[in-house]
């Protein structure tokens, strides 16, 4: 429990919620096996490469307004895209319009998702069965593109959800050079302290990256436990759909250390940002966005868990509506194996 809190994902292959449920976590690719990458043309040739080793599948891409999966998209013409669309959100309309032109530029057939509380309702407990956890917010509505996909025969679906990670992205993240407390206050979504009776330190897991002058190797903990949260999510939840699931840029590393100057001086992911001027010369190269999820709105009237494992004067106005999705999930997936008495 506490680790889902601190870290959105069971990170210890070993520990489980109950016997016979067991998680498993994918983890990234080692470095030695990525392909080394040191312009925006190498990354380009290396996705158009592996775009190419799936030539006798049919394929699918999920495409947002931002410029990681138009990337993507754009060596993918006449593939399907999946775009997704809240239905009662606050989803921004040049987002959509974005994709949508993304799509017509290289000759995608643009398909919406359209998301709501009832779908993510219907595919909730579905996800976290199959990953014996619960889950990330992203991953009800991921599953419901894999299962509209899978409905129009799409055999694999791509994504450039680690480019963040990948090549710098996480700007914020990056912004310093944090000390090894500050990273991990920084870093942990929801303190299992505000929220669990017996809580448990996730400390542990950070130690693995502290450095001699109590800083921390921040790079590597958002390369190794960053990158297996969200492989983790991702390949899980379209496996469950019967789909595989391809993302370009997990299989490349960049040649030289990230130039963290440059990052913090307002050019985030500058590589990625060349190459989107490469495939997009007349667009502006849009900022980051989001995979959309009003969790806010979802959560906004909720009063909070009454399990008796969570802290009874817990003031659930304090928490962010991320927090409070993980604090439901948590609650709903132990009442699927644990109903209350």
């Amino acid at each position: 429990m506490s680790s889902y809190l601190a870290l959105r994902f069971i990170e210890d292959d070993s520990k489980d919620f109950y016997s016979g449920l067991h998680h498993r976590n994918i983890k990234p690719i080692p470095d030695s096996q990525r392909v080394p990458v040191s312009t925006a043309q190498d990354i380009g040739r290396e996705i158009s490469s592996q775009v190419e080793s799936f030539r006798d599948m049919k394929k699918g891409v999920l495409l947002s307004g931002g410029m990681d999966s138009a990337i993507v998209a754009s060596y993918l013409t006449g593939s399907d895209a999946y775009t997704f669309r809240f239905l009662g959100g606050n989803y921004q309309g040049e987002e959509l319009a974005r994709a949508e032109y993304y799509a017509e530029l290289y000759g995608l057939r643009l398909h919406y998702v359209d998301i709501s509380w009832d779908t993510v309702m219907k595919y909730l407990d579905i996800v976290m069965k199959a990953k014996c956890a619960p889950v990330h917010s992203i991953e009800p509505q991921i599953y419901q593109a894999a299962l509209q996909a899978e409905a129009d025969g799409v055999e694999v679906m791509f994504s450039g959800a680690t480019s963040d990670l990948v090549f710098g992205g996480m700007d914020k993240l990056l912004s310093k050079d944090w000390t090894f407390d500050e990273f991990m206050d920084r870093y942990t979504f929801t303190k299992p302290e505000d929220v669990l009776c017996e809580p448990e330190s996730m400390q542990y897991v950070f130690e693995r990256y502290r450095l001699n002058d109590d800083r921390i190797d921040f790079t590597a903990f958002l390369g190794e436990i960053s990158m297996s949260e969200l492989l983790t999510s991702y390949v899980t939840t379209f496996r469950t759909a019967g789909i595989m699931y391809h993302d370009p840029y997990a299989k490349l590393r960049p040649s030289q250390p990230l130039d963290l100057s440059r990052i913090r001086n307002g050019e985030s992911k500058y590589l990625i940002r060349e190459l989107f001027r490469m495939r997009y010369p007349d667009t502006q190269v849009p900022e980051k966005i989001p995979m959309p999820r009003p969790v806010d709105t979802y959560f906004k009237d909720w009063c909070g868990p009454s399990r008796c494992e969570f802290r009874g004067d817990l003031d659930i106005s304090k928490f962010t509506g991320n927090q409070k999705w993980q604090i439901y999930c948590l609650e709903r997936f132990i009442n699927l194996y644990e109903p209350q008495r």
